[in-house]
This record gives C-alpha cells, structure tokens and sequence, in this order.
C-alpha cells in the first residue's frame, strides 16, 4: 500500500475536481433546466441553492477559494439533508437511505473534509 501512498495528493485532487464538476452540474440543471424535467421558480429556495451549486462546484472544481466554497457548499447540504430530506422526523426517516438524502450527507461531509484541505494540488490557490 506504500505504492499508492505516494499519489494520495493526485487522487486528491482529482477528487477535488470531480465532486466540483458533479456538484456543478445539479447547479446547471436547477438554474438552466438542462437534463431535467424541475426548474426552481428563480428567487426560490431551491434556485438559490441552485446558484450555490454552480458556483461553488465551479470553484471547488477548478480550486480557486477552495476552502470558502466548500464550506458554502458543505453547509448548503447540511440544510438540504435536514430541511428537505430528514425534516426532522422521528423514527425510520432520519436514516439517509429511507429519505432519499444520501447524497446530501455525502457531498456534506466531502465539502467539509475539502475545506479542511484545500486545494492542494492543481488549483488556482496554490502559492508558490
């Protein structure tokens, strides 16, 4: 396991990158209606959120403000699991797999382990 030690940087970041290109396409089906049948009314909630998607995967992506927008991006889906999946319900439904809020926690807890990191490698922020 030595072996793939060595590339942890580079896996990184092009974890980095996908989960902000990925990200950033549910900001361009939400604000442009592409490859779906919902569009958010603009001004909406969702459409914000939509806002906060695009822009902040787009950053997150290309690694500029990385740790600001992946914080933005992490407490976004924060709100998203506990106002629009778990909605605080007792029982079975805090479980992401009953309330279909799976990848609201994942993206969460990815966009918080990015803030945490950075950018690393591959990225606009990166100061020599």
């Amino acid at each position: 396991m030595k072996y793939l030690a060595k590339y942890s940087d580079q896996t990184y970041a092009l974890m980095r990158i996908m989960v902000g290109f990925m990200f950033s396409f549910h900001g361009v089906q939400k604000i442009f209606g592409i490859l779906t049948d919902f569009q958010p009314v603009v001004g909406s909630q969702h459409w914000y959120g939509g806002i906060i998607e695009l822009v902040c995967g787009s950053l997150v992506m290309i690694g500029l403000l990385t740790r600001w927008a992946a914080f933005l991006a992490s407490g976004t889906m924060a709100v998203a699991y506990f106002q629009f999946h778990w909605k605080f319900q007792l029982g079975s439904a805090f479980f992401p797999v009953i309330n279909k809020g799976e990848l609201a926690v994942l993206y969460c807890f990815i966009f918080l382990f990015i803030a945490c990191h950075g950018g690393v490698m591959w990225c606009l922020d990166k100061k020599k």
